[in-house]
């Protein structure tokens, strides 16, 4: 399980340093990275993507046009990310330019899969949403007992 909350660089030539209490809990030596939702970038483990992946386009078909909209967001731009001998990756440039990665990151562990995000517009986002967190986790609350 991929967990934590973790303050990263990235340098020059755009790579970013994956934590090692991160990296310990991925299978192999790469990861794949893609555009995420909240203009941020998602990382998978190679066989979680090539899960993701496969579902997604097996529940949809080319003649939907929501369908491709979502492939080509999600799927098209996805890219290897090998880690190299010190457990930095390379992030592509047009993944970085999507995410608005500048010098200062947050690199979230969500169980399955990790998060890349700008630190100012994760701190933006956090200001933003914050009503609406409390009311949603008002509403698990309602769900899930202790």
């Amino acid at each position: 399980m991929i967990t934590g909350e973790f303050r990263v660089s990235l340098d020059d030539k755009g790579r970013i340093l994956i934590p090692s209490r991160v990296r310990s809990e991925i299978n192999g030596s790469s990861l794949i990275v893609t555009r995420g939702i909240d203009q941020c970038l998602w990382l998978f483990p190679e066989q979680q993507w090539k899960r993701i992946a496969g579902n997604l386009m097996d529940s949809t078909s080319l003649f939907q046009s929501r369908a491709r909209m979502i492939q080509r967001r999600f799927i098209a731009p996805a890219q290897e990310a090998e880690f190299d001998k010190t457990g930095r990756i390379n992030l592509p440039p047009s993944l970085r330019e999507y995410a608005r990665l500048t010098k200062d990151c947050i690199v979230l562990g969500i169980e399955s899969y990790l998060e890349i995000w700008d630190e100012e517009a994760y701190r933006a986002y956090w200001e933003k949403n914050e009503a609406e967190f409390q009311e949603a986790a008002e509403e698990l609350g309602k769900i899930i007992s202790m």
